[in-house]
């Protein structure tokens, strides 16, 4: 029994796909994920397991092989167990009724809990991003996460609660509809503003043209004269974001785990990393690559206060 199904992984800032190739033969019972998984990965056997058995399937107690192809590419996270869990339940016959020509054109992302439901998501805006690119019509999430895909409009985007749910979905016994959400665009007002600054007019005009050009700004002065006031109000005095601005923002903070909202952020960034903090969390990198304070600044401003003290 061989079933094949799509997910997207990510690589830095951008996704691939990935075929989840699912094997149940007889044998010694035996569950074995190859294709360069990290451990997260490799841990998603327990939860798969245990998921499935809690949404009140059978678990086949056979030799279960799942390659995620391309081999030669290193996947991570977590965001494979639902395409798993539906890999396992269509090669073992649960899905009866399910449409193949539409699972072809279908992506499954998603983490699961071990009770069957599934947990948000981080990442999700690159990964539709890309689908979209590679000409995927259909995207089956969490539904915590629906609202930061529907940014991408041309995505049937099918929110699921949990395992069940999800084989009814597949076996055309319940109808969820594409989500579609008008209200994303979240243009907040700032909460300061550069015109509530008093005095200080060279130093003003210094920031107006670090904003009209896009430069950067060394501000040297005696504690308490307002240096980080004003590099905070900095951002109230740049362009709106543009929409393209906004998605390429809302990507970055989205792979980091940053984004508190969902929907497009039309705010520009403001960082300010203490100076305390290791030089990995300001440019980025670590054993599982994440945007640093830098990458998070983009389009907005990167304030280091104490610049002297950064190694």
């Amino acid at each position: 029994m061989l079933s094949k199904i799509k997910s997207i992984a990510l690589n830095g800032l951008d996704g691939s796909l990935v075929e989840i190739q699912t094997d149940i033969s007889n044998g010694i019972p035996d569950f074995e994920i190859v294709g360069l998984p990290d451990a997260s990965i490799k841990e998603a056997k327990k939860r798969v397991n245990a998921a499935i058995k809690n949404s009140g399937f059978e678990f086949p107690n056979k030799k279960i092989l799942i390659n995620l192809a391309p081999a030669n590419i290193r996947k991570e996270g977590s965001s494979f167990d639902l395409a798993m869990a539906a890999g396992i339940l269509i090669a073992i016959g649960k899905t009866p009724q399910i449409d193949l020509d539409k699972l072809a054109s279908s992506i499954f992302i998603g983490e699961l809990s071990l009770d069957g439901k599934l947990n948000r998501t981080n990442g999700i805006l690159p990964m539709c991003i890309e689908a979209k690119e590679l000409g995927i019509k259909t995207v089956i999430l969490p539904k915590a996460n629906a609202n930061e895909a529907s940014i991408i409009s041309e995505l049937n985007i099918i929110p699921v609660s949990n395992i069940e749910e999800l084989v009814q979905y597949l076996n055309k016994e319940k109808n969820i509809p594409r989500f579609i959400n008008n209200n994303f665009l979240f243009n907040e007002n700032y909460n300061m503003d550069f015109a509530e600054v008093k005095g200080q007019e060279n130093v003003k005009r210094a920031l107006e043209i670090t904003a009209a050009g896009g430069h950067n700004c060394l501000m040297i002065g005696s504690p308490g004269s307002g240096k980080t006031m004003m590099a905070k109000r900095l951002v109230t005095i740049l362009p709106e974001l543009t929409i393209n601005e906004a998605m390429e923002i809302t990507k970055i903070h989205s792979i980091s785990g940053e984004l508190k909202k969902d929907g497009l952020i039309m705010n520009r960034p403001f960082r300010m990393p203490h100076h305390t903090v290791p030089i990995s969390t300001i440019i980025g990198g670590g054993r599982i690559p994440v945007p640093g304070e830098i990458s998070l600044a983009h389009f907005g401003v990167l304030f280091l206060d104490e610049l002297t003290e950064f190694s």
